[in-house]
């Protein structure tokens, strides 16, 4: 034992005296062949918190930024001040570097502002934040922010213990996950949330967690990982999928983006070619297997992964490129490019499915910066904090009604002071301007309002506007009025006016009541809640059906729940979790 703990010492004085130098050196996203020699005896730190206290939430990444966080790596200057150049515009931006006079005359050189920069002088190891900085988490939905970290799977001491030294120049609450048996070893790039306990990962936290794993930490099964996620992130849902051939470092922000509560961005192959047929496998399992915090399927939308210019993908030499790994801040949206003929497209598809945001692209495939080499693009080298006392604004966008129908828009909207009004905002397409509809406060958090559509065929563009008692106001889309959602208005089926007009469940997961909006359904409606094996929960007779439904649960009951209505509309059925 004592000769074990002398190897941990040495290794980790070796480490820390030639910190210094690796700052200087480029560190590729993965390990390198000394960290790979370094690892099995290399001690991963400990610093031990406690869970926060009482239900938390993380933040999902198109929500509120405060603060954009970067290492300034000086190899690559160009693409950092890109970052810092379009952040600033959005929110405060902390920079970590020792030589802050020489980034800022830089930076002031070519014309950014420095007014929402804060440079923190602390030693660091490699450019990828994305991997070894925190998340943040709110108490209670909107309440107390705090940053929570894990153990960085790399043997890189200094950019290990950043997130802290992030949380003690800010004043915020520092939580991590770094003594058994919540000795938790993650990455960000391999950790996307959607702000509502659902966050997605490859099987990689499980192998790295299990048992023989090279880092010390305390073997768990996949039970046991999920509950230090839920304990300090608040993630209830932690769907896993199987990591791809060729993508070395095993990180879905190389291939996936989540763009809403409901939609997921993938990267597509030609067929048969590099991780396609995988990622399509990963889809599919995702369909098969899981809903949206609505409780609907997710959305899948796909956008071309580029070759290289002489047409090589990553199962024949090529560097692993793609349009996923992106980074929301606020109303812009950063992600890497490589050259005209292949990023036009992709640029036009991320205008055409998020209108209203400012979409920049950063070369990161030239030779002189050429960071896409090193298996990692512009969300890899950037993370976010989010803003202290959100306006949280949770809707489940409509997205077609029958011609001249009442339709009935819902939205989940919390702030700490609790909030003074909402609107909903809409418009005919090609109108200038919007009308209001006032929301009222239909139960909790949850609001609602009415809206008669047309009785033309017509697409409606429509956003929601919220104030809180403090004064505060937020709009969903953030990017609102210059983006917005649209709802197709025109002839509907009997089956596509129930689906319409029978909401998803609110709020779902759920501990215990459950809504649902009937809208506009007329006549008697028998609900049937039944359990994944068929058997039959719960009957309910609701005659002359329309408005809200609330249900209070069985707290004997758990995992998915299938609510089924029946009438003359044929029959609906909708998913609730249950927990």
């Amino acid at each position: 034992m004592k000769g074990k703990h002398l190897t941990y010492l040495l290794c980790s004085i070796l480490l820390l005296a030639s910190s210094s130098m690796m700052a200087q050196e480029v560190l590729p996203k993965g390990l390198t062949e000394t960290e790979q020699q370094l690892i099995g005896d290399y001690q991963f730190s400990q610093r031990f918190t406690d869970p926060p206290e009482g239900p938390i939430r993380n933040m999902a990444e198109w929500e509120e930024v405060e603060y954009v966080v970067v290492t300034w790596q000086p190899s690559f200057p160009n693409i950092l001040r890109q970052i810092v150049a379009a952040a600033v515009e959005e929110c405060k931006v902390i920079i970590t570097t020792q030589n802050e006079t020489s980034v800022a005359n830089y930076l002031s050189s070519n014309g950014v502002d420095l007014t929402n920069i804060t440079f923190l002088d602390e030693n660091w190891d490699s450019i990828w934040i994305r991997d070894y900085f925190a998340n943040t988490i709110y108490s209670d939905d909107t309440g107390e922010r705090g940053l929570v970290d894990w153990i960085y799977n790399r043997p890189r001491p200094n950019d290990d213990v950043m997130p802290e030294a992030h949380a003690n120049l800010l004043g915020i609450p520092f939580y991590s996950t770094t003594t058994a048996p919540n000795d938790l070893v993650n990455t960000g790039g391999n950790y996307m949330s959607d702000g509502l306990g659902n966050a997605f990962a490859s099987e990689l936290i499980l192998e790295e967690n299990g048992v023989g794993n090279p880092y010390g930490v305390t073997p768990k099964t996949e039970a046991e990982v999920d509950a230090i996620m839920e304990a300090y992130l608040g993630v209830t849902n932690y769907i896993k999928m199987t990591p791809l051939p060729f993508d070395i470092i095993n990180h879905i922000d190389m291939h996936m983006k989540l763009l809403d509560e409901e939609t997921l961005l993938v990267s597509r192959y030609p067929d048969g070619v590099a991780d396609g047929p995988q990622i399509e496998e990963n889809i599919n399992y995702v369909l098969d297997n899981y809903q949206s915090a609505f409780g609907t399927p997710y959305k899948i939308k796909r956008i071309d992964a580029p070759p290289s210019s002489g047409g090589l993908y990553p199962d024949n030499g090529g560097y692993y490129r793609n349009y996923t790994n992106a980074l929301f801040i606020n109303k812009t949206v950063l992600l890497p490019t490589y050259r005209p003929e292949v990023d036009g497209p992709a640029l036009a598809q991320w205008e055409e499915m998020l209108p209203g945001y400012n979409i920049v692209g950063i070369d990161v495939d030239n030779p002189g910066e050429n960071l896409i080499a090193l298996v990692g693009a512009i969300h890899c080298i950037t993370h976010t904090i989010g803003v202290e006392n959100p306006l949280w604004i949770v809707h489940q966008p409509v997205t077609e009604a029958s011609s001249g129908a009442s339709v009935q828009l819902d939205a989940m909207i919390k702030h700490n002071s609790g909030i003074a009004s909402a609107s909903v905002f809409w418009r005919e397409e090609g109108q200038s301007s919007y009308t209001e509809v006032p929301m009222s406060l239909a139960s909790g958090d949850n609001w609602t309002a009415d809206l008669t559509v047309p009785s033309d065929n017509v697409t409606i563009e429509y956003y929601i506007e919220a104030e809180a008692v403090s004064g505060k106001v937020q709009v969903r889309p953030i990017v609102a009025p210059q983006g917005y959602w649209s709802m197709e208005v025109g002839v509907l089926s009997v089956d596509e006016f129930a689906e319409n007009n029978i909401s998803m469940p609110y709020p779902n997961p759920t501990r215990d009541i459950l809504n649902f909006n009937l809208n506009q359904i007329q006549g008697d409606v028998t609900m049937t809640i039944t359990n994944v094996m068929g058997q039959q929960l719960m009957q309910r007779e609701i005659q002359n059906a329309n408005g809200v439904v609330s249900l209070q649960l069985n707290d004997a009951w758990s995992g998915i729940l299938l609510v089924n209505f029946e009438g003359e509309f044929g029959k609906i059925t909708r998913k609730v979790l249950k927990y």
